[in-house]
């Protein structure tokens, strides 16, 4: 840990990072969010009141550190997720009889100015999938490829990363996705992007290397997160001028298409992953923005 702790204070901690990551089977990255959260949490104790015991943690001071994240210009959404990191650790702390009650249940999460998904204009969209020449060689077909998954099946990075060859399912032209929490799902694809995958997995075998990976570079070797991070903004920066080009804004584009051709929300919420459709209820947002510019533009007393 970063401040030095009781023996006692750390098995905490540590057997809560254990549960996150065996039980809960979260990713290694909100396991390491978990983890710099409490490291935080208790050097802000530590300066408060030497080496505090976790068993004695109050609200009060809880709502001092918050107060002082606040007064950093910490964001509001920052703020929550470290309160939602003390509520999961205090709430595992009474599930192992370590105390009996959680000093976070009256503390209200400070209210955050909902923003609209950022999202690429399906014209847009059109202009890259038809009109940008990609490179003939193996890295033009990766970027191509890359591109496509994104925005035809809305997935994450992470589980763009995770896929391979036998996620693929060529009867049924489908691939199966692992989301968050090792959650599995199914998602349809186009006969255009089957053909495309296929063509892939086909030339893989002349550059060889990793045969389970789905994608790879031109070594055979899986891609990393900068792989993709970077193609998606060299691609999207020849047809948007949106600010931030980062593989998640395909993933939006990819909802609120749908939203926008008149699907479904809680198929949308299945293609998604999301467990709450509270989450997807957000790209219903962008249709209504839309539908008023639509009557702005058209009704003669708009």
């Amino acid at each position: 840990m970063a401040v030095s702790m009781l023996p006692s204070q750390y098995t905490y901690i540590q057997q809560f990072l254990d549960y996150l990551n065996f039980e809960k089977r979260y990713s290694q990255h909100t396991v390491i969010s978990y983890r710099t959260d409490l490291d935080q949490f208790y050097t802000f104790l530590s300066e408060l009141c030497g080496d505090p015991d976790l068993k004695n943690v109050t609200s009060t001071q809880i709502r001092s550190w918050l107060a002082l994240l606040k007064k950093e210009k910490t964001s509001s959404k920052t703020i929550n997720r470290k309160l939602s990191t003390l509520k999961s650790f205090f709430k595992f702390l009474i599930t192992q009889g370590v105390v009996s009650q959680t000093p976070v249940g009256a503390i209200v999460s400070p209210k955050i100015n909902k923003r609209l998904p950022v999202f690429v204009e399906e014209k847009n969209t059109n202009t890259l999938f038809n009109h940008i020449a990609f490179g003939k060689d193996w890295k033009g077909k990766t970027e191509r490829l890359i591109l496509s998954l994104l925005y035809n099946t809305g997935m994450r990075l992470s589980e763009l990363l995770k896929l391979t060859q036998d996620n693929v399912d060529i009867a049924y032209s489908q691939l199966k996705v692992t989301g968050k929490g090792n959650k599995e799902r199914i998602i349809p694809i186009s006969g255009q992007l089957l053909v495309q995958i296929q063509d892939y997995i086909s030339g893989k075998i002349e550059i060889g290397g990793c045969a389970r990976c789905l994608l790879v570079n031109e070594k055979g070797k899986a891609l990393y997160p900068k792989n993709i991070y970077n193609t998606v903004k060299k691609y999207l920066a020849l047809v948007t001028t949106i600010e931030k080009k980062s593989p998640h804004i395909l993933r939006h584009s990819f909802a609120t298409h749908l939203m926008n051709n008149g699907a479904d929300l809680n198929a949308v919420k299945e293609l998604l992953g999301h467990s709450s459709l509270a989450s997807t209820q957000v790209y219903t947002h962008n249709t209504i923005e839309k539908l008023k510019d639509v009557h702005k533009k058209a009704h003669p007393k708009a």
